[in-house]
């Protein structure tokens, strides 16, 4: 089964941090560019981060210098540290598949296999 799922998420004050998880599962994630994703009530989806199957990343304005994502194939494992968080983060992360490559603006219409989501919430 192709499957992703999402783990990590949860409660936090402004300022804080968390570290998102998104493993694979009847495939293998080295070939595949895999983004990160979020969506507020009331928001379209955006895109967060990518990295592609070598390595290079790219990040949305809004995180960036915040925001590390990073693989770890032999785990069948990509990760978004989140870094300094603020209430605006809040939403839930969704993470996503595509082959090889990322595109520079993320656009979720591009990525396939979608995992379920893992709700952030950042709030005092």
């Amino acid at each position: 089964q192709l499957q992703l799922v999402e783990s990590g998420g949860g409660l936090v004050q402004p300022g804080g941090s968390l570290r998102l998880s998104c493993t694979a599962s009847g495939f293998t994630l080295d070939d595949y560019a895999i983004g990160w994703f979020r969506q507020a009530p009331g928001k379209e989806r955006e895109g967060v981060s990518c990295i592609s199957s070598r390595g290079s990343t790219n990040y949305a304005d809004s995180v960036k210098g915040r925001f590390t994502i990073s693989r770890d194939d032999a785990k069948n494992t990509v990760s978004l540290q989140m870094n300094s968080l603020k209430p605006e983060d809040t939403a839930v992360y969704y993470c996503a598949a595509r082959s090889l490559l990322c595109t520079t603006n993320r656009a979720p219409k591009t990525f396939n296999s979608w995992g379920q989501g893992t709700q952030v919430t950042v709030s005092s």
